[in-house]
């Protein structure tokens, strides 16, 4: 029996910013009904609100949805019948220049600039500073075949690190690499999820799509929690569906 499911969101819970499905939407309440549930994604609080929290059915328990803003570095909860922020590891104004010229330069480095690109291809969020190749506007089919086996993106993470080496810079979403405060990613987001929730870290399961290292949901696995790999939304309805029959069942 786990106690919290947690769900990275992009390419887990729904394709790349968009809202949940009908179909996910229902899931997710029933899940709510015999667990708590986490949300932990690099966007941030908007794209939380746009993506899941709106698209909830009015019986959706959201007292038992835990939500987890640029990467764990920000915690929502729902008290009083509204969204309440609980903590904000935000950038100075000096790291976040820092982190700018970075990308600048790795990106002039590494030479993957593409021929079109659709709106801002970087994000101050507060506390996470995402780049985009395709821009944030970026039609879903454009970015889908960009760098679906995150080749790119691993060349420009460790060109990054070599440049930033006190953060923390991971690979999300379809086109994205996200880059936190030090020490800053999932894993220490989902140990705050331990400290608020008082639920111990082995009575979580976390299920996302880019476990693997380098991944932004690696993190989760590597601080020992029990993970499951989901290739799409899709695969993760069936994954939801399993866990619900069985935590009834018990």
């Amino acid at each position: 029996m786990k106690e919290i499911v947690a769900f990275d969101l992009d390419g887990t819970l729904a394709l790349s910013k968009q809202p949940l499905t009908d179909e996910m939407a229902d899931l997710m309440a029933g899940l709510l009904e015999v667990a708590q549930v986490a949300v932990i994604s690099g966007g941030d609080w908007p794209q939380f609100q746009k993506q899941v929290a709106s698209r909830l059915p009015a019986h959706a328990d959201l007292s038992r949805l835990w939500m987890m803003p640029t990467s764990g570095a920000k915690l929502y909860v729902h008290r009083d019948g509204a969204w309440t922020p609980v903590y904000a590891e935000l950038f100075t104004d000096q790291q976040k220049a820092e982190i700018l010229a970075a990308f600048d330069a790795s990106l002039e480095a590494t030479g993957f600039v593409p021929e079109q690109t659709w709106g801002e291809r970087i994000e101050d969020r507060g506390s996470q500073i995402t780049f985009s190749a395709l821009g944030q506007q970026a039609p879903l089919e454009a970015k889908e075949v960009w760098d679906p086996d995150f080749a790119k993106r691993k060349v420009i993470q460790a060109d990054l690190v070599t440049r930033l080496p006190g953060v923390s810079v991971n690979l999300g979403g379809a086109t994205s690499v996200d880059i936190t405060q030090p020490g800053v990613d999932k894993a220490w987001g989902l140990k705050r999820l331990a400290e608020h929730s008082g639920v111990a870290e082995d009575k979580m399961l976390f299920i996302g799509d880019a476990i693997f290292p380098g991944g932004n949901d690696y993190p989760a696995k590597a601080m020992g929690l029990d993970t499951v790999c989901v290739r799409d939304p899709s695969d993760t309805a069936n994954v939801v569906t399993a866990i619900i029959a069985c935590q009834k069942g018990a």
